[in-house]
Order: C-alpha cells, then structure tokens, then sequence
C-alpha cells in the first residue's frame, strides 16, 4: 500500500511552492550556505584553497541523499548527515565543510532564504488577484446591485463598489507581506550560543573578522543584515511574523470566498463553472460554489496555523529550545503550501467570476420601494404634504406591502399602495421616475474610479507580474 501523500502535494499548492520547500532546495541551499561560509573564511585568511572552493561549487546540486539518509540512521543527526556525504564527494574539501559552525547556521540561514523566496510568490499571487479585481470593478462600476448589512437588504451600492472592498483588503495584505519579506535578515554566523565564539577563535581574537564574517555570508546570500544578537537560532518572533501575514492574506481570501457563495447562493453571482464540471454526485442540477468553499477551507487552516509559530515564540527557552524544530518542519512550509493554493484559486475564480445582471436587477427592484420611501417622502412634502402624516403612512404601507410579499403572491405593491393613497399627491408616473436605482447608490461609482486610479494602479504599475498560472485541481 502506498503511504501517506500530504493533499498540498497531490492536489492543492503549485509547482513552484512545493519546489521551493522540497528537500532537494533545502538541502541545495544549505550547500550554498556551507560554499558562502568558506568563500568568506578564505577572504578572511583562513587556510582554505581556491581547489578547495571550488569542489564544493561542483557539487551543490548533485545531493547524495542516500548516502545522508544511511549515515543518519547511524548518527541520528540530519545535519552531521550532510557534512559527512557533500565530503563523499568533496574529499579535498571534507575538512572544512562547516568551518566553525553550528546546525543552525544553515538550517535557520537556509529557511529564511526559503521564507523570503516564498513571501515573494505570496507577493506576486496577491497582485495578480487585485488586478484581477480591478478589471472586474472598472467593468461594473456602475452596475447597482442591492447593498447587505447584517445580510438583510441595505443601501444599494454597485458590482464594482463591493469588489474594492475584496481588493482593499487584499492591498492591506500586500502591504503587510511586502514589508516583512523586505525587513527580514539572516541568522549569519553565530555559534553554538550566539557569541561567535568558535569564530573568534579561528581568526585569533580577531573581533572585526569576525564581525565582517557575517557581512560577507549575507551579501552572498542576497541578504543586506544579519541580527546583531541571537541565541542559537534567529529569533522565533520572526516565523509568527511571517505566519501572521500569511493568515492575514488567508483572511481577505476567506471574506472574498464567502461573499461569493452568499452571492451564488442568491444567484447574483457565480464562480466560473465548466461545461462538463459535475456539482453534485446526487443532485444533477447543482451548482455548488467549490472554488470558493475550498478556499474558505484552506484559508481557515491557515488562520489557525498561525497560533503555531506564537507559541513557539512565546516558550523559547534562554538561548534555544528545540521543542521548536518538529513543529516550524511542519507549521511554516504548509501555511506557505496552503495560501499558494488558496490565491491560485482566488485568481482562478477572480478571473472569471460571472455577474447575473438581470437577477441583479430582479432582486433589487425588489426592494427599492422600501429603500426610495425617503426620497418619496422628501418629494410628498414638496409637493403640500404634511412630513409626519406621510410617514405614518409610509410606514403602515410598508408594513402591508411586507406581509403580502411574504404570505401572498411575492409581488410588492408598496408603488400601487401609495400611488393610490390622497396623501401623498403623486401620480404613479411621478413616483415610477423616483425609481431609477442610479438615484440611490451615492458616490459609489465616482468612489471606484477614485480608488483604482489614486490607490490601486500605482501599485499594479510598480509591480508587473504578467501571466500567473492558477493550477488547480477540482
């Protein structure tokens, strides 16, 4: 029988995540971490040969890995493990793999490199999304729909007017990624308790090399800074930042996923269905919103994954605790794993979301003489009217109207009602010209166009993505 196959690898995060946190580009990188330290050792002056150097670039990408696994299962020590196959195949080398250094020099080194190449395709995800949004808004920037608060009929607002609330939310994300992706440092080379120790012994006493030494290592790692102080690892405050931006972009997604299922369930809007795609094994007829309960559900994991990284923070221990290990193996690559799959689908279902405008229009016609009765009222004292006579009767109206529509035939005659009332001396001609939805959703259209011209296309013009492919499986 086959064994376990984590869901991110089979069905749900893409390509390039899942290489990004397979054991070949960890190990990978920690190679280049061990080339980057003797590279900087030699600059130094410690006796290491160009010949030397030049083995282990050779060698970086041909990973041994049978020979790490067996001398693992000896040892119990994945790391040790490592050192001891890249010397199988640098044997002029194998005396200075690991100069100087502790575990943890490439293994939290190596995962900070991984979490900032990983937030970078969180980046891009995200703004392919709110481009996504914003042809979908500038398209129905205009188009009145009726507006929910505590999801009963409101305000009318339009398509385009709610769709920047997904966007917003989304812009607040990147925001938020971008910034901790660009304030992230390496661990650099810090020893056993993080006093370089070992290091000062090799350059004998020398502090400035020491110093230098971590420069070095993060320039050739792409990185601007090191942390100034640290115990054996890089502080663990910094995987609960990177997991709280992830959850807060698991957040917006699952806002987004849920407004579309209450919108599909309404049949004002839908996710994209295909020709051929089956909604339900028994109900043939179904059109079951799946994009978007999928991403509800990934998003969800991700909300409480970031509890995980909190806690480790909170319980290390003086100048390290491995109780952290085990759980950050876990808790870091799959909420990466899970927000790659969740955007992929958000730029899938952004990309092709369909609008029912007639059942917009349907539902919102519904309810717009009770919304218009303000203006109708406003237009009644205009015209003689007594304000405080009219609404009572508006109300009493409205009371009635509300009754037949729940227990007769469904029709609103709120229109007929006070068209006959004497009251409020309009003709029904009068009161159909209040009826123009246009009239009743305020600045919204003038408010879309404000916030993608001010806010939203700077940032899609300072960061091209071009054609994100949203791999997904049903």
């Amino acid at each position: 029988m086959p064994g376990y196959q984590s869901p991110f690898e089979g069905r749900y995060a893409s390509p390039e995540m899942k290489a990004l946190f397979s054991a070949e580009e960890r190990v990978r990188t920690w190679r280049r971490l061990w080339v980057a330290l003797a590279e900087a050792e030699r600059e130094l002056g410690l006796n290491i040969t160009e010949e030397q150097i030049g083995e282990l670039r050779a060698h970086v990408g041909d990973i041994n890995f049978e020979d790490a696994a067996r001398k693992e299962r000896e040892i119990r020590h994945d790391v040790m493990a490592h050192v001891y196959a890249y010397g199988l195949q640098c044997p002029k080398a194998r005396g200075i793999i690991h100069l100087g250094a502790t575990s943890c020099y490439v293994t939290d080194n190596a995962d900070m490199i991984l979490y900032k190449k990983a937030l970078l395709i969180v980046r891009d995800k995200v703004v392919k999304a709110v481009a996504n949004l914003a042809r979908f808004a500038k398209e129905h920037v205009s188009l009145p729909c009726l507006g929910y608060t505590h999801l009963q009929a409101a305000q009318p607002v339009t398509v385009g007017k709610r769709a920047c609330l997904w966007i917003q939310d989304l812009m607040l994300d990147l925001s938020d990624i971008e910034y901790v992706a660009g304030s992230l440092k390496l661990l650099g080379s810090k020893g056993t308790t993080g006093t370089q120790a070992s290091f000062l012994s090799l350059f004998d006493g020398d502090h400035e090399k020491c110093r230098r030494l971590d420069a070095i290592v993060a320039e050739k790692m792409g990185f601007k800074e090191t942390y100034a102080v640290t115990g054996q690892t890089y502080p663990r405050k910094e995987d609960s930042r990177i997991v709280n931006a992830l959850s807060g972009v698991a957040q917006s997604a699952h806002r987004f996923g849920s407004d579309v299922r209450l919108l599909q369930h309404m049949r004002e809007i839908e996710e994209p269905f295909e020709k051929t795609q089956v909604g339900s094994s028994a109900m043939a007829y179904k059109r079951n919103p799946m994009r978007s309960e999928r991403i509800c559900s990934l998003a969800r994991y991700v909300i409480a994954d970031a509890l995980n990284p909190a806690m480790t923070a909170s319980t290390q221990w003086l100048e390290r605790t491995l109780d952290d290990s085990a759980n950050r193996r876990i808790a870091l690559p799959e909420a990466f794993l899970a927000v790659d799959a969740v955007l992929s689908l958000v730029i899938n279902v952004t990309g092709g979301l369909v609008v029912n405008k007639a059942v917009i229009r349907r539902r919102l016609m519904e309810y717009l003489p009770f919304i218009a009765t303000e203006n109708l009222l406003m237009a009644a004292v205009k015209a003689g009217g007594d304000r405080q006579a009219l609404h009572e009767r508006i109300r009493v109206h409205s009371m009635e109207a509300s009754r037949r529509m729940k227990e007769g035939d469904g029709e609103c005659d709120l229109l007929e009602r006070l068209a006959l009332d004497p009251a409020f001396r309009m003709t029904r001609d009068e009161i159909d010209a209040l009826m123009d939805p246009a009239l009743y959703v305020g600045r919204a259209s003038r408010q879309v166009h404000e916030y993608l011209e001010n806010e939203v296309r700077p940032v899609l013009d300072a960061r091209p993505v071009g054609d994100i492919e949203a791999h997904i499986e049903i």
